[in-house]
């Protein structure tokens, strides 16, 4: 990672922002209207679709996908190799109000390989684990575990998939065995 663009192995389309401090990872695409803060951390490989906000602090793995019109809040952790789908919402503040001297920020870590469809919200304080998979539109606001496959408001667990995204079961209640 370096902290500067300015390279023929990173792209920033013009009308990007990426503020002196981010971080930038090799071969990583920054496209339109796309905002990266300074002390963001966004790892080589990367795609970062049109109008994806990646606020101050945060930090995003290698070969990571955020499609356009995402908004990655303070607190959010991306590991390697997620999907982040169109429009998809992270929240940070539990409590949220307009004015609150006392606010902290509520933590959300998303592992490895995990996929998140078009237009899902994760409440804050949660962690979706790896290759989880979560449905387009669902409202996340507990846990996702590794391979669990979830939809709905609120989301609930529907199966569990593989590492390709296959599902390989709909027993809810019992994740398949893995070899």
């Amino acid at each position: 990672m370096t902290d500067t663009t300015d390279r023929a192995d990173v792209f920033v389309h013009p009308s990007a922002d990426v503020e002196e401090g981010a971080r930038v990872g090799d071969g990583t695409k920054v496209w339109h209207l796309a905002h990266i803060r300074s002390s963001a951390q966004v790892g080589a490989g990367c795609v970062i679709g049109r109008n994806v906000y990646v606020d101050a602090g945060v930090t995003v793995g290698d070969l990571v996908k955020i499609q356009n019109n995402v908004s990655v809040y303070q607190g959010v952790t991306i590991e390697d190799e997620v999907f982040v789908g169109p429009c998809v919402v992270f929240t940070n503040d539990f409590r949220p109000r307009a004015q609150n001297p006392d606010w902290t920020i509520t933590p959300t870590l998303v592992r490895r390989g995990a996929s998140i469809g078009a237009n899902a919200t994760l409440v804050c304080g949660i962690e979706v684990g790896e290759y989880a998979m979560i449905a387009a539109g669902s409202v996340v606001t507990r846990d996702v575990a590794p391979y669990q496959l979830v939809a709905g408001n609120p989301a609930r667990p529907k199966g569990w998939v593989d590492a390709k995204g296959e599902v390989v079961s709909r027993d809810v209640d019992s994740p398949p065995h893995r070899a």
